[in-house]
């Protein structure tokens, strides 16, 4: 019944004809006027080939129609299930510290839509920036193009959490080449979006590790720098090492030694306030730390020094 209304939209009806065959008067309740209402029906519709032909066309467009629905619905499940694909070779890239290979991967779908694809792009070309064997030139190139496609995972998913975090690690990085004024006025934006990310998944330590670098980051700001903060902003960026603190030690509850860094800045900032004791317990965790990356490596060679160094003084 779906159908033969479906199809009954698609017949060719005359010029003011209404929609379905007209008996004329009188001719209802008499076997003899049978041959002569089946004819004046079809007069109505037109000729009863062309009524055939338009009945055969209608319902040829109908299945057509149906097909071409299959088939793009089809389409739309095989290029999401293409982009997962994708999404699980470039996590475990990702994991397997494969930074490079990394890269060639998501380079190839660069003009992509997906918001998923745009941010780890954007992280793995800031990765490549990162290397040491990676030139100067390149390096700046490279954090320009992870902006860039943080910016489009951010446009085209404004409620998915990484795409805020990775814009505002890519907005910080592009600072480094803007000068003073741009990376204190780009600070505001940064810690707009760091604290998006923490609302919008409370459970991803990242977040709260660099609200953490945030804060320590202005908590030991140089009088230079503010002076000059000062003067350009009403009332420039500013935190304290306690708040930097709090932000690390939540990292840590919510996914605890998930990253050498915090474990470094969790020593370094209780050498900020002075508390030894808690200093050496986080530097030794992160110079015992399994070195994975580059970063790693240095975080163990920095963490040693500081160790080292204090522990000589007393």
């Amino acid at each position: 019944m779906a159908l033969a209304a479906r199809l009954w939209r698609f017949l060719p009806l005359r010029r003011g004809a209404a929609p379905g065959p007209r008996l004329p008067a009188g001719t209802s309740g008499s076997r003899g006027h049978c041959g002569r209402c089946r004819f004046r029906g079809f007069e109505v519709m037109g000729n009863p080939g062309t009524f055939r032909r338009g009945l055969l066309l209608s319902a040829l467009s109908y299945w057509g129609f149906e097909t071409y629905q299959v088939i793009s619905q089809a389409a739309v499940v095989h290029a999401a299930a293409k982009v997962e694909e994708i999404l699980e070779q470039a996590d475990y890239l990702y994991e397997s510290g494969e930074t490079e290979k990394l890269y060639q991967l998501l380079t190839q779908y660069k003009e992509s839509e997906d918001a998923e694809l745009l941010w780890r792009l954007a992280r793995a070309s800031r990765d490549v920036a990162q290397l040491s064997r990676t030139s100067e030139q390149e390096k700046k190139l490279l954090v320009y193009e992870a902006l860039e496609y943080a910016k489009r995972a951010l446009e085209k998913n404004e409620s998915h959490f990484a795409a805020h975090k990775w814009y505002a690690i890519c907005l910080s990085d592009v600072g480094d080449y803007e000068g003073i004024k741009a990376k204190i006025a780009n600070a505001y934006i940064i810690k707009e979006h760091f604290e998006k990310a923490i609302e919008l998944n409370p459970k991803d330590a990242t977040s709260f590790h660099l609200m953490g670098i945030w804060c320590y980051t202005f908590a030991e700001m140089p009088w230079y720098q503010r002076r000059i903060a000062e003067m350009l902003f009403a009332t420039p960026p500013s935190s304290t090492y306690e708040k930097a603190l709090g932000y690390f030690h939540r990292a840590e509850q919510v996914d605890p030694n998930f990253y050498s860094k915090n474990l470094l800045l969790l020593g370094k900032t209780y050498l900020k306030l002075h508390n030894k004791k808690l200093a050496a317990f986080w530097l030794m965790k992160a110079k015992d730390y399994p070195a994975h990356t580059e970063e790693d490596k240095q975080i163990q060679t920095e963490a040693a020094q500081l160790l080292t160094s204090f522990s000589e003084k007393n």
